[in-house]
């Protein structure tokens, strides 16, 4: 589905299915804009067990979005984590990161601690990736 000004709604093969009404992601131009991903497994669509696994599988999750646009995780331009706890958390998530990155640079991140996020989950992220519309022959 695409808007009136080219904005297409993202639902590729082997995502999860959206808890809400909601989108996992949209292009708008040359930009993919993914949203919130949990560590839910997309063949159960259940949250995955375990704080490391689950925080993971959300990055995962956002990744498969960009990379059906054509975005691997190096074309990120932002990032947003949420956390409910920023002390046990963190640290977890900092460490997902560098695996799932294989190392520095980064993009740019804002990591959040809130009270509550959808079905008590402890992680959501969402991000922006530049993946340039090839040009029409």
């Amino acid at each position: 589905m695409t808007s009136p000004n080219g904005v297409r709604i993202l639902s590729p093969q082997g995502a999860i299915t959206p808890t809400g009404p909601w989108s996992l992601g949209t292009r708008a131009g040359d930009f993919v804009f993914v949203a919130g991903m949990r560590g839910i497994d997309p063949a159960t669509n259940a949250l995955v067990a375990g704080e490391a696994a689950r925080i993971r599988q959300a990055f995962v999750n956002m990744k498969l979005i960009a990379a059906a646009e054509g975005a691997g995780l190096r074309d990120a331009v932002r990032i947003v984590a949420y956390v409910t706890d920023m002390n046990r958390l963190r640290p977890l998530v900092n460490k997902v990161q560098e695996e799932l990155w294989g190392g520095a640079p980064y993009p740019p991140r804002t990591i959040l601690e809130v009270s509550r996020l959808n079905q008590d989950d402890i992680f959501e992220v969402d991000g922006t990736f530049y993946a340039p519309v090839a040009p029409a022959r």
